[in-house]
């Protein structure tokens, strides 16, 4: 076995090779390191390597597998890469602003032990928009981060370090978060699985807040089971989010079988939004999609039509709820406690202003203001409150549906990724292309993001199942069937794969 090959194997395959000692956590490691230094200067999926930390642990990790520990652990010495909006300790982290170019926690974040004990190696720290704010990678202060499927293009965001880093072939699986989209969109965009989980099952201790009734993190891999794996690891009560809940992590042992007989899916109820697919939607991506429905169907899943109400309202209802939380979060940022503080102030006035002024991007001060404007007295009611309620409306549309309805499937994106510089001077189209994403946000429910299919022009497309809280297995059984049902999630940069069974007709 060449060692390139290594790149090309999913997490659990390569856990599986360091386990039957075919290959070192170290060697692994190496591998990684040495490719992120070699290839990253275009794609650009990394703001920081911790090469000697991530030796020194692959060493650590090795002797534990050798002495017979971690056994249990199918990650244990495989190397990741985490946004570089999570806290690791004593390492830079910047949420890809200037405000922060500095700043090293003195404490880990919740998934980050809970990597640790699970044995995870982290290479590094991923490029993200500027404390997640955007859906491109552009926003970010260390400049965009590039698709490998085409460096012309945005590899979405505001995870897009984290996916172009996994669809690079430049770190296995990766942790990202998704406050509206910023995980399912950028795997959408590079052709990965991605998985935001039920809001309160992964501690947001150490996530540098956005907006916090919507932010949760969540995984990025090659396939289904990859991304079960890492959120089994990662999730779990947390006792510093006062928003955990769950008593125990998330067991998927058991829901992963080879697909036996003609009718794998026979059973599974699927609901279709006819109004997703009249919203903006690209031709291309509808019929793609709908093609991926119809393969669900000869799998044996029953599709059926039906209509979400008040999704229409979802992005601006979004948007005022991400905004007014992100005004109130991002506040702390003062230029007193820690931070950017400006050189050019003169008095605490000058300070706050100054340093805000200049340590914030220009995006991250947009919503800033939009959020203190629909906070401010006169306009909390009209817009503030009205948004509340509208997020409960769509919260009780999805819970109805999925009262009758194991999963509904939608779209990711309304196109396939888009060029660097073609949305960026344009934030309203920017905001809509989260037309498919935010409302599971706003209603707290899980989604998994995974291929299925290419556009003209060899773009990936990829499609979005929608469940119940708290129903992640479902989910990620369903995405596990398709894709050994079909070749979409092998494919890699520059190597387009078959269909395969159950593509649709």
């Amino acid at each position: 076995m060449e060692l390139g090959e290594i790149r090309q194997f999913t997490a659990l395959e390569l856990g599986r090779l360091i386990k039957g000692r075919k290959i070192s956590s170290p060697e692994a490691t190496r591998l990684y390191i040495d490719a992120v230094r070699a290839e990253d200067g275009e794609t650009h999926a990394y703001v920081s390597v911790f090469e000697e930390d991530a030796m020194a642990r692959a060493e650590a990790v090795q002797k534990r597998l050798d002495a017979g520990e971690l056994a249990e652990r199918p990650l244990a010495g495989v190397p990741a890469a985490v946004k570089d909006a999570i806290c690791v300790k004593d390492k830079k982290t910047t949420a890809a602003s200037r405000m922060l170019e500095h700043f090293a926690p003195p404490y880990d974040a919740h998934v980050i032990e809970r990597m640790a004990a699970a044995g995870a190696v982290i290479l590094g720290k991923t490029n993200l928009d500027e404390f997640a704010m955007g859906g491109s990678t552009e926003t970010s202060c260390f400049g965009p981060t590039r698709n490998p499927w085409d460096p012309e293009r945005t590899p979405g965001g505001s995870s897009g370090g984290s996916a172009a880093a996994v669809a690079a072939g430049l770190a296995p699986y990766a942790i990202g978060s998704d406050t509206g989209g910023s995980i399912r969109q950028p795997c959408s965009f590079c052709n990965l699985t991605g998985v935001k989980p039920t809001y309160g099952s992964v501690s947001r201790y150490g996530l540098m807040a956005y907006a916090s009734s919507l932010d949760q993190i969540g995984t990025m891999a090659r396939d289904a089971r990859d991304c079960a794996e890492t959120l089994s690891m990662i999730s779990g009560y947390d006792l510093r989010d006062s928003t955990s809940v769950m008593e125990k992590p998330f067991d998927f042992s058991g829901i992963f079988t080879e697909a036996g007989g003609e009718k794998p899916l026979q059973g599974l109820r699927v609901a279709l939004p006819g109004n997703y697919f009249r919203m903006g939607i690209s031709g291309e991506v509808k019929d793609i999609v709908l093609k991926a429905a119809g393969g669900l169907a000869d799998l044996g899943a029953e599709a059926e039509e039906i209509d979400l109400p008040y999704i229409e309202y979802a992005v601006p209802a979004y948007y005022i709820i991400a905004c007014a939380e992100a005004s109130s979060n991002l506040s702390r940022y003062d230029g007193v406690k820690y931070g950017y503080r400006s050189e050019n102030a003169s008095d605490m006035t000058g300070i706050f202003y100054k340093s805000r002024s200049e340590g914030f991007g220009a995006e991250v001060k947009r919503r800033i203001m939009l959020g203190a404007f629909v906070l401010s007295s006169g306009y909390f009611d009209a817009y503030y409150k009205k948004a509340l309620q509208v997020r409960g409306l769509i919260k009780g549309a999805f819970d109805a549906a999925l009262k009758k309805y194991d999963l509904i499937l939608s779209p990711v994106s309304p196109t396939p990724a888009y060029r660097i510089g073609q949305q960026i001077a344009d934030p309203l189209a920017m905001y809509m292309a989260d037309i498919y994403t935010v409302s599971l946000n706003l209603s707290g429910l899980p989604g998994v993001a995974l291929p299925c299919g290419f556009d003209g022009e060899g773009l990936p497309v990829g499609m979005q199942f929608i469940g119940k809280a708290f129903s992640e297995g479902v989910l990620l059984h369903a995405a596990d069937i398709w894709q050994q049902a079909t070749g979409y999630h092998k494919s890699r940069p520059g190597r387009r794969g078959g269909a395969g069974r159950g593509a649709g007709k």
